[in-house]
């Protein structure tokens, strides 16, 4: 059997299917290779699966929000595990366009739920977000924590997952374990992401936007500790015994942080990146954007307990390894 992972072209989701092509897996990718950013740069991911890996990697072309052609594509395949990684990123661009957000998040994730329980797999592994703690002041955040006050559109697109995944897990006995994500970096990541941002306008003596002045405080992840634990994640699914599980469900239904837990100052982030690229930073200080945060911080004690994960990848040995990725990647 094998796995289907939905954003095969996208950041984590290429970055997922190498970690299980290379333990032995068969994976059945798909993506609808849409234009948010370069999709050039989501061909180079698609490229290197199909020249590591070769026929072990299946991939099509599809928008799992279109539910006939998910169904056509779906129903000749085998597989018996979901890593649903797909979806239509970025806080501020829900602001611009909402209705990407409801189709690809909304209605691709019900699309992926239907077909995880008519093909009855053995586990579902979803994305979900740290937008969804909204303005929690309270830190690090918990998954026990209320999320009922999102700033987003796009926070309240996977705050909805959640809350559908446990109505499938309840009704269904369906396996799901939904990870919100912290801020992931790393190379081969996506242009619309802070870190990228930077070193782009680093080497070309562009100035750097800074929202909040710059006084901002994320919890940067690096790629292979955040794949690490989708992996473990999806090795074990959650149990049919009516015990609680991470995030409060009796159902078959597991909720995790996954990050660093380390809240890293953005201004280090910069003087990092300064230091990797022998550039010097000119900052364009901006006030507080709409549907963003000051601060994110992870508890992640729920995943170690039950998953054994704990990153290893400080922010100061993962920036060194991004900008080396993006000197190769932009042959400077």
């Amino acid at each position: 059997m094998a796995v289907l992972v939905t954003g095969a072209a996208g950041f984590i989701g290429a970055a997922t299917s190498h970690v299980l092509l290379n333990r032995g897996e068969t994976v059945i990718g798909i993506d609808s290779v849409n234009d948010y950013y370069d999709p050039r740069l989501k061909e180079a991911r698609l490229a290197r699966l199909r020249d590591t890996y070769g026929d072990s990697f299946r991939f099509e072309r599809v928008d799992f929000a279109d539910a006939e052609a998910l169904r056509r594509v779906t129903e000749s395949a085998y597989f018996d595990r979901i890593v649903h990684l797909g979806a239509q990123a970025g806080v501020r661009y829900s602001i611009e366009n909402p209705s990407a957000y409801v189709q690809s998040n909304l209605v691709g994730h019900c699309n992926m739920l239907e077909v995880a329980r008519h093909r009855h797999v053995k586990h579902m592994v979803y994305a979900s977000s740290s937008s969804v703690y909204g303005g929690n002041k309270t830190l690090p955040f918990r998954v026990e924590d209320r999320v009922d006050h999102p700033m987003s559109l796009y926070a309240a697109t996977k705050k909805a997952d959640e809350l559908i995944s446990e109505s499938y897990a309840s009704l269904y006995r369906l396996p799901l374990t939904g990870l919100r994500f912290f801020t992931v970096y790393g190379p081969w990541g996506r242009p619309d992401m802070a870190m990228w941002i930077f070193v782009k306008a680093l080497f070309a003596g562009n100035p750097i936007p800074l929202f909040n002045r710059g006084k901002m405080k994320r919890d940067f992840t690096y790629v292979d500790d955040i794949v690490r634990g989708i992996v473990a994640c999806l090795d074990g699914p959650p149990a049919d015994d009516g015990e609680v599980k991470a995030g409060g469900s009796t159902a078959t239904h597991a909720v995790y942080n996954i990050g660093n837990s380390r809240s890293e100052d953005l201004m280090k982030v910069v003087a990092l990146l300064e230091q990797e690229t022998g550039r010097k930073a000119v900052l364009d200080l901006k006030p507080m954007q709409a549907g963003d945060v000051s601060a994110t911080f992870a508890d992640i004690s729920a995943i170690e307990r039950d998953h054994g994960f704990e990153p290893s990848t400080t922010i100061d040995e993962g920036v060194p390894r991004f900008v080396k990725w993006y000197r190769e990647y932009h042959q400077l």
